[in-house]
């Protein structure tokens, strides 16, 4: 039976990375994968287009990974984005910058990355095993000695790199295999919850639909703890759905609405959007009364078309008890200045999110206190590395999540390989 050098459990982005940088280094690499097809979240992330990385400074990548980012500055002196980047570019993807630093193949299509990375681990001889679902990993004492798959094989070799994934989009195989392998190891799992999720919300408008599938571009969403103290700000855009609000802004408030809810054990949690975030609220009042000003004898209604959406304008004259047929010369100043006060503080009382099943990432996983940083390398067993969701890191979405899987893979992968090298 062949033995391996390194045997990488796991076949999404940080495992990919690790195989190929474990293989790079000179050292002979199995990959496994319980699936039928390698790189599944990936064909799937970015909207089908593979958001492969975040074209910025390392210390604002490091603040757009809300989970633990500092722990990355050891795994990004490795590996950061410009290498990331770099590595695509070299096996001939062409990559295009976005909004925002969002680095996109020039083609749009996720399948084009999934296969140029698997074309790589062919190419490095890295052997494939799909359809092999592992059941555990046996220590002999402080070290790695043996995978043990499902169906009773016996896999020995001195590293192992589990790459397995957290528990979000179950789809494509993330389904929480390697807490329990970790935890057999000694590690610690810090409590897992959803993020980059949408949110929930028992409103009124909410449940009856009235604003299901409208779109705000643009704006911004706040948090706010109980006591009326804003706790995060996100900007970007967000729409209304059937069970609350989604969305790139949304996602990026749901962790926190998540921890607020738990901390303040509470059952539900303020949010407010801004409409309008570049002006205050006195300047769209003024814009409003310029309005009226300018054409006294049009009704409200038509006077404030194209002010902000009309979905919007016609739930707030219903809301604020508003006769938005009124001749604007006899709207009051007062109404002017609710109209201008909802734009600005739209309230909604969220309860929740959905599932960490429906989120696009796992919060919590492997405590990061018991992992070498510059090798991904575990504290507790000799020979067993971790990369990728499974571990307690997470970065928002726009590129952040997928940088995270390549740099920790690519470390656990060199390092791996140095190991048995020196060795």
């Amino acid at each position: 039976m062949k033995k391996y050098d390194v045997i990488v459990i796991g076949g999404g982005p940080s495992g990919l990375m690790a195989s190929i940088a474990a293989a790079e280094h000179g050292a002979t690499v199995l990959l496994v994968d319980k699936g039928n097809k390698l790189g599944r979240k990936l064909a799937i992330s970015g909207g089908g287009r593979c958001n492969v990385t975040n074209r910025m400074e390392i210390q604002d990548l490091i603040a757009h990974i809300p989970g633990n980012g500092r722990f990355m500055h050891s795994p990004f002196s490795v590996f950061n984005n410009e290498n990331i980047i770099q590595f695509f570019e070299g096996l001939g993807i062409q990559l295009k910058e976005e909004d925002r630093g969002r680095m996109f193949p020039v083609n749009d299509k996720a399948t084009t990355v999934v296969e140029t990375l698997l074309n790589q681990v062919r190419k490095l001889g890295v052997d494939i095993r799909i359809n092999t679902a592992v059941k555990t990993i046996n220590y002999d004492q402080e070290a790695v000695s043996e995978v043990v798959l499902q169906s009773g094989e016996r896999l020995p070799t001195t590293s192992v790199i589990v790459a397995t994934g957290g528990k979000s989009v179950p789809h494509t195989g993330s389904t929480g295999d390697g807490y329990p392998w970790a935890e057999k190891a000694g590690h610690t799992i810090t409590e897992l919850y959803p993020t980059e999720v949408p949110i929930t919300s028992n409103e009124t408008f909410i449940r009856e639909k009235t604003l299901q599938g409208l779109s705000l571009r643009d704006i911004e969403l706040s948090v706010f703890d109980p006591k009326g103290k804003k706790i995060k700000t996100h900007d970007g855009d967000m729409i209304f759905t059937h069970f609350g609000i989604s969305g790139p802004a949304a996602l990026r408030c749901s962790q926190y609405v998540v921890k607020a809810l738990k901390k303040f054990k509470t059952k539900t949690i303020k949010m407010e959007i801004d409409l309008f975030p570049s002006l205050t609220e006195e300047a769209l009042f003024q814009q409003l009364l310029a309005k009226i000003k300018a054409e006294p004898k049009k009704s409200l209604k038509n006077l404030l078309k194209g002010f902000a959406t009309e979905r919007f304008l016609l739930f707030a004259y219903d809301k604020l008890s508003i006769d938005s047929q009124a001749q604007a010369s006899t709207v009051t100043h007062e109404v002017l200045r609710s109209i201008a006060n909802l734009c600005k503080h739209f309230s909604l009382e969220a309860n929740g999110t959905l599932s960490i099943e429906k989120a696009f990432v796992t919060g919590g996983g492997i405590s990061i206190k018991e992992i070498e940083p510059k090798r991904m390398h575990s504290k507790k067993k000799q020979g067993l590395f971790f990369c990728g969701e499974v571990l307690d890191i997470h970065g928002y979405t726009g590129g952040y999540n997928i940088t995270v899987a390549f740099s920790t893979g690519y470390t656990a992968g060199k390092s791996a390989a140095e190991q048995v090298i020196h060795n």
